[in-house]
């Protein structure tokens, strides 16, 4: 009976095709057909080589993984499984986590690799029972449910557009700032990171680590690992049941998996890395590039497809595509140009300049389109008092003490999209006051325009700031892309279901390439003349190095530790607001009794 129970049902896989010989005994074989192939060659397979790999991504070998992982116990337990010919829905034996089956889908398969390769390596060495596992994904579900539920009153456009712009923009001024002192000669302290955290304190990363002090690495690696056990135990404290909540071998048991797994593991010691944060965003930027890329390609496939010229082509005012392949075009004006040329060319400007008027007037007519229909849009739901976060509250509070008439309003009021920190947070990413002090101002100026101007569209439940959540809602948090976005982290952080192979660290010189290739792949998102206005130069390797000067606000994973923490820290408090008023040991004692 213990053999059976430890026995895991496996699916039927697919064997390697292979070639017959002529005294294969099989009924119907065909195998005498083929040509045999010449000794010696028995392990050249084509056919195997090109067989394309089995795509792990997908709902269908999703649902196959979760249930040889999760649910093989139950043809054991009579759940209905033992006799169909096709097995019930991962819904129907699993209990839900979210309001989406699509969500549950990639959540399960990120539980199932973690159970697989973390606690079934060393829990089926000791007994073949699933209670345990079992248990743990009731919990799991009853905590993914909770916060599904606290999920839906936090005010996420704020989150993402106000208040994680809001840390950023602190850690780029407090580092730039520390950077600064640092390199002058006035400064008493010549090591940044003292400097830093002086400005930008956090309590996991007292003391600064210093590698003439080694007493203070083993310090601050002890305060750190205390951070993430209260953070965690504040929130089971609050997300767990009673019943789970009062078995401390248990919690301390979960506690384990999420503090050091998840945040030691995963946050603290590799997504706190500059080299792995710049590889993110090198994949953000080629992910960008393609759609630009595809959207092109598809264009001038479209027009090469015997479409009919335009006007402009027709009368010979444009030139023929036939003339591209010949080389670039020249430019309009140069200083070689023959005297008969003159008419042709101020013909050719004529035209452009009819080209980008009429390009002008379509996106000031879609804009003005845009901005009509938002009128039908629903206005922002007001958040009330008591959910409104500490810094949304202080400054609404300041903004109703001094009777601001343009950011001001009802205290329940939502802040207008067009004031969040999302905007001064871009431009002091890029250095935009000090680069362009003159688009600054002008952009200050729309800004203001729009928030105490006539009509005010920028206010809150304004035309203006209706169309930009309406637009956000759509493009950023919409739940649509949820899942897809599970889907690739899961393939990203677990290739084929598995663990990935622990990776290497960099050398300095392979951290100095892959941030150079980020700065190429950023500035590849940029028009050649807008690059060359922006940073002032025409060479592009200039323009590369003011980009590699913009990423050094990555260097070091120690200071990247702070920005990181502080964003954890905020999301745990806007779903667990109890760890905002009150410590960990009152919440346990109050659910505990």
């Amino acid at each position: 009976m213990t053999e059976t129970a430890s026995r895991e049902p496996r699916l039927p896989q697919a064997q390697p095709p292979t070639l017959q010989t002529p005294n294969s005994s099989a009924p119907g074989s065909t195998g005498s057909n083929l040509p045999k192939p010449p000794r010696g060659q028995g392990s050249t397979r084509p056919a195997e080589a090109q067989r394309p790999l089995p795509d792990t991504t997908s709902d269908k070998a999703t649902a196959a993984f979760i249930r040889r992982t999760l649910c093989s116990h139950n043809v054991l337990l009579g759940n209905g499984e033992k006799g169909r010919n096709t097995p019930r829905p991962i819904e129907e034996v699993l209990p839900p986590l979210t309001s989406s089956n699509g969500v549950d889908l990639q959540l399960y398969a990120i539980i199932a690799v973690i159970i697989k390769e973390f606690v079934q390596t060393w829990y089926a060495k000791i007994t073949p029972d699933h209670v345990f596992v079992s248990e743990v994904i009731q919990i799991i579900a009853h905590c993914t449910r909770a916060l599904e539920q606290r999920l839906r009153k936090v005010d996420l456009e704020a989150l993402l557009l106000d208040e994680i712009p809001e840390l950023i923009e602190a850690h780029l001024s407090a580092y730039r700032l520390a950077k600064q002192q640092a390199a002058s000669h006035r400064s008493l302290v010549s090591d940044p990171r003292i400097i830093y955290h002086t400005l930008h304190p956090h309590p996991a990363l007292t003391p600064v680590p210093t590698e003439s002090v080694p007493s203070s690495i083993v310090e601050q690696r002890e305060c750190e690992s205390a951070w993430r056990q209260l953070l965690v135990q504040g929130v089971l404290a609050v997300l767990l049941p009673t019943e789970d909540l009062e078995n401390g071998c248990l919690r301390a048991l979960v506690a384990e998996i999420f503090a050091e797994m998840i945040l030691g593991s995963g946050i603290s010691s590799k997504a706190c890395e500059g080299w792995l944060l710049w590889e993110g965003i090198t994949r953000i930027a080629e992910v960008l590039q393609n759609d630009g890329v595809k959207e092109e390609d598809s264009q001038s496939d479209y027009a090469s497809l015997g479409q009919p010229l335009s006007r402009l082509e027709r009368y010979g005012l444009l030139s023929p595509p036939a003339a591209e392949q010949n080389g670039p075009p020249e430019p309009l004006l140069t200083s070689g140009r023959r005297h008969e040329d003159a008419p042709m060319t101020i013909s050719g400007l004529f035209w452009a300049a009819v080209q980008y008027a009429f390009l002008a007037g379509m996106a000031m007519r879609a804009v003005i389109a845009a901005i009509a229909t938002s009128s039908s849009l629903p206005l922002r739901p007001a958040t009330s008092a008591s959910e409104l976060s500490p810094v949304g509250a202080t400054r609404q509070s300041q903004q109703l003490r001094v009777g601001s008439p343009a950011l001001g309003g009802p205290l329940a009021s939502k802040r207008p999209i067009v004031s969040m920190r999302m905007w001064s947070c871009a431009s002091r990413l890029v250095e935009l006051d000090t680069r362009m002090p003159w688009l600054s101002g002008v952009i200050s100026l729309l800004r203001w325009g729009t928030l105490a101007g006539p009509g005010r569209v920028g206010d809150t439940d304004g035309v203006l700031d209706r169309f930009l959540s309406h637009t956000v809602q759509m493009r950023v948090l919409n739940p649509a892309f949820l899942p897809i976005l599970l889907r690739t982290l899961r393939a990203t952080l677990f290739p084929n279901n598995t663990l990935a192979p622990p990776r290497q660290p960099p050398t300095e010189e392979e951290a100095k390439e892959i941030k150079r290739r980020c700065a190429a792949t950023l500035l590849g998102l940029l028009p050649a003349r807008v690059a060359a206005a922006f940073f002032a130069s025409t060479s592009r390797a200039e323009q590369l190095r003011q980009a590699e000067e913009l990423l050094d606000c990555l260097d070091d994973a120690y200071l990247n530790k702070h920005l990181i923490f502080q964003i954890v820290e905020l999301i745990v408090l806007r779903l667990v607001p109890e760890l905002g008023e009150r410590g960990v040991q009152e919440l346990l004692d109050e659910r505990l009794g």
